[in-house]
């Protein structure tokens, strides 16, 4: 069984900086690709940015500049560096893991519980 743990939302000043930490766990053969993605309620689930294993990044053009993807692939963990943080950031944020846990598998999307990132006065 595979898990996604987020940790390091919370509440911080606009012009603040936090850190998005996931790491996956459980029976896993590789990770293609993993990345953040937000959501506000009713609204569709938003690309933030993805790393791919090779370490190939791609950035929701409302963040580049502002936030900096990055993995740990011996920890299957990846990073989300987000500065000069604003208030249209506020959002739940997901981890996103497209893995295999057999070599004969295909790749399949996973998904973390989602940490809240608020950003207020």
């Amino acid at each position: 069984q595979v898990q996604l743990v987020e940790s390091g939302g919370g509440l911080v000043q606009p012009g603040g900086s936090l850190r998005l930490s996931c790491a996956a766990s459980g029976s896993i053969f590789s990770i293609y690709a993993m990345g953040w993605y937000r959501q506000a309620p009713g609204e569709q689930r938003e690309l933030v940015a993805r790393i791919t294993s090779a370490g190939r990044t791609n950035y929701a053009d409302s963040v580049k500049g502002r936030f900096t993807i990055s993995r740990d692939n011996a920890k299957n963990t990846v990073y989300l560096q987000m500065n000069s943080l604003k208030p249209e950031d506020t959002f739940v944020y997901y981890c996103l893991a497209r893995l295999r846990i057999e070599i004969t598998d295909p790749y399949s999307d996973y998904w973390g519980q989602g940490t809240q990132v608020t950003v207020s006065p």
